[in-house]
């Protein structure tokens, strides 16, 4: 399965960020069920130097191992 170009430029994004240590843990809210989420942002600033947070992903609650299939696994869960 090829990976889309968009989130292989928002991955190379993420890494920058990583490397430039613009990252940051961010404690929002879901907008569908208003609980918790701690998000994974880029920091940035805009034209007026203002801080500027895209984010990227949140972390997983429980076991994110759980949660996911490696690529060419074709176990479904029932």
């Amino acid at each position: 399965m090829a990976i889309p170009d968009t989130f292989r430029r928002n991955f190379d994004t993420l890494k920058r960020a990583a490397q430039a240590g613009d990252l940051a843990l961010m404690e929002c809210r879901c907008a569908q069920t208003g609980e918790p989420r701690y998000v994974l942002c880029a920091v940035g600033r805009d034209a007026e130097g203002n801080y500027r947070m895209t984010p990227f992903g949140h972390l997983h609650d429980g076991n994110p191992f759980e949660a996911y299939l490696p690529p060419g696994d074709d176990q479904t869960t029932t």
